[in-house]
């Protein structure tokens, strides 16, 4: 049986020096905590402060998005190497504002998702239907559609470590 992650994110929220007040004060509430994984995504200006506020405890830093590039002329992103260095274990990919507001289709959260894999980070494969949909009664074909579509060509093991 899986263990149980809680994950959540930060979105565009809190500095650096946040984040460490932050995880100061939250590392003793779930010091105890052994039932479950403890996943917070943060933005990419804190993810340096996170994985040192946090080493050595059960809380687990993701990046909330991630370039499926190793490197390159793509100016402002971030490569899942550069993760890898700061000792982030998990990404956040597909999630609904990128797929909304920057157009990300499910091929790319596809491309990301394999490239997260191929260097051994933990990809959270998001997937969400719109209150339109939901409304319409289309929320299982939405869910559907993205979850295969993030999946795409990957073999069984390499999804289950999705």
């Amino acid at each position: 049986m899986r263990k149980v992650i809680v994950a959540g994110n930060w979105k565009m929220n809190k500095t650096a020096k946040e984040a460490a007040e932050f995880f100061a004060e939250f590392k003793p509430l779930v010091a105890d905590v052994k039932n479950a994984g403890i996943v917070i995504g943060v933005p990419f200006t804190a993810l340096e402060t996170a994985t040192r506020e946090t080493a050595g405890s059960n809380i687990k830093i993701a990046a909330e998005n991630m370039n499926a590039n190793d490197s390159g002329a793509y100016t402002g992103e971030v490569s899942p190497l550069m993760l890898k260095d700061l000792g982030v274990e998990y990404v956040i990919l597909g999630h609904s504002e990128r797929r909304e507001y920057y157009g990300e289709t499910d091929a790319i959260v596809n491309e990301k998702v394999k490239a997260a894999l191929k260097h051994g980070l933990k990809p959270i494969l998001c997937v969400g239907e719109k209150l339109e949909e939901r409304e319409s009664g289309k929320t299982l074909t939405v869910l559907s559609k993205q979850i295969k579509g993030g999946l795409v060509d990957l073999s069984k093991e390499a999804a289950e470590k999705v």
